[in-house]
């Protein structure tokens, strides 16, 4: 397992982290990403679809749709936000399981812990948090 912490002073900052791990994604990676309400997990995810050939504008928190799927870019990207569920059958309804057996597209879960259990461990976990002194704190961890 490889780590990197990383102080992140704005949203721009946070972006930028989420351009250099797109670098790094290939075809199937899983991404967990977690942290408490407005720690920066949706901006992450905007870099990194930037860097992927998105229109930034385009992300926006799933929390309704619950799974986003954007084609066209270097990688199709899938973004879940996993807020609202409650379990193991909640996620199996929205069709998630289906995209990662395929292993075709990167895809990236806010709230991974609301599918304890049923998700894989992923490829990678971004931990974002607050910091009152710098803005925000993220640890990047290679899983596998």
């Amino acid at each position: 397992m490889i780590s990197t912490h990383h102080t992140l002073p704005d949203a721009d900052a946070t972006e930028a982290l989420g351009a250099a791990l797109a670098d790094a994604l290939r075809p199937g990676d899983l991404v967990l990403l977690d942290g408490p309400l407005g720690a920066g997990k949706t901006t992450f995810v905007r870099g990194l679809a930037r860097a992927l050939g998105y229109d930034p504008a385009d992300i926006t928190s799933p929390t309704f749709a619950l799974v986003n799927t954007l084609e066209g870019g270097r990688l199709t990207l899938v973004h879940a936000d996993l807020y609202r569920l409650r379990g193991a059958a909640d996620v199996e309804s929205t069709g998630l399981g289906d995209v990662l057996l395929a292993r075709e597209a990167v895809v990236l879960v806010e709230w991974p812990d609301r599918a304890a259990g049923w998700l894989p461990s992923g490829d990678w976990a971004v931990h974002l948090s607050h910091d009152t002194r710098s803005g925000r704190r993220a640890e990047v961890l290679r899983l596998s």
